[in-house]
């Protein structure tokens, strides 16, 4: 069985990534929790983190929403480089820098238990 890791209440991760989904900027919070350096998330897919039990649907969603110019938000399930997993409420939109090129920046805060025993609930319809 994998070890949890359980944000604490003042943990804010962000990341941003390009068009096509590639982690262009990961901030120290993010590294802390996944386990892995800003070298090793830099240039990688975002989906690198994504937990096996966290249905496509729910990233289909979430892609078909950002892409369209709106915000998403749910609970999602990430997994750590040593194996073990973190549940994140996240929050992700579509965003431009300073030269007008698109980038989606995700910002994840600590779900209540509520929102993941939810979110389990609803994955396993989802399978």
């Amino acid at each position: 069985m994998s070890q949890e890791i359980k944000l604490s209440e003042n943990t804010m991760i962000v990341s941003e990534t390009n068009t096509k989904g590639i982690i262009v900027y990961a901030n120290n919070d993010f590294c802390e929790i996944a386990g892995y350096t800003k070298t090793e998330l830099i240039g990688k897919p975002h989906n690198y983190v994504r937990h096996e039990d966290m249905p496509k649907a729910a990233f289909e969603d979430l892609w078909k929403t950002i892409k369209s110019g709106k915000v998403w938000k749910g609970i999602v399930k990430n997994i750590t480089k040593s194996g073990g997993f973190y549940w994140v409420n996240a929050t992700a939109y579509p965003s431009r820098t300073p030269t007008g090129e698109l980038r989606y920046i995700s910002v994840r805060v600590k779900p209540t238990d509520e929102e993941i025993n939810t979110a389990i609930n609803l994955y396993k319809t989802m399978k």
